[in-house]
């Protein structure tokens, strides 16, 4: 964890459609770049095999998340599918309020209702598959879901994909090393904005 108390932090938002290499990205950011913590979602749906409570996600049941919901505790929440996700309010006001950065993995909605209540700490970056032919490729390759399922997710792939213009940044994901490399970009780029900068900062201190 790194603190930059003469800044506040940043929510970096990171979305996608499903298949596009997203998660990939994320979970390959927050072991190369210094200081970017991962924001942890609350969810409804069961835990796949290899997710952990608490660190992939926090599972919760439908009237847990409704409780929290109803309390004013996620800074954004989404109904996906079959389940709920949204974020928790608290980790982040304390993250900003303390100069640590966060990056969150999360829809185009819950991306627009951060860029309308943060838009001074909220950077969002959308990552795109370089074809809908290679999305639709990748879906089917994983081999998780029934193709019920993959023609839902190509559905609302090619919705989702039309909210690109109102990110500040655009990831075409046609390697994923390079990829990686060009959120590692936007991060440090964004880390030197004068704007994030606390009233009263001076680059020389006498």
């Amino acid at each position: 964890m790194r603190v930059s108390p003469d800044r506040r932090g940043i929510i970096f938002v990171l979305s996608a459609p499903s298949g596009a290499g997203k998660t990939t990205i994320s979970r390959a950011a927050l072991k190369e770049i210094p200081g970017l913590e991962l924001s942890i979602s609350l969810t409804t749906r069961a835990p796949r095999e290899s997710e952990v409570d608490g660190v992939d996600y926090h599972f919760v049941t439908d009237a847990e998340f409704s409780r929290i919901r109803d309390r004013g505790e996620l800074a954004e929440w989404a109904r996906v599918f079959d389940a709920s996700y949204g974020t928790p309010k608290g980790p982040l006001d304390a993250a900003v309020e303390s100069g640590r950065d966060m990056l969150l993995d999360i829809d185009i909605h819950g991306a627009d209702a951060l860029r309308n209540s943060r838009p001074d700490d909220a950077v969002t970056i959308f990552v795109v598959p370089p074809s809908y032919d290679e999305l639709k490729a990748r879906l089917r390759n994983r081999g998780t879901e029934t193709a019920e399922v993959i023609e839902r997710r190509l559905s609302r792939a090619l919705h989702e994909v039309r909210a690109w213009p109102d990110y500040d940044y655009l990831i075409i994901n046609d390697d994923v090393r390079k990829s990686i490399d060009r959120l590692r970009s936007v991060v440090e780029a964004e880390r030197l904005r004068v704007k994030r900068l606390r009233t009263g900062f001076v680059p020389w201190k006498s």
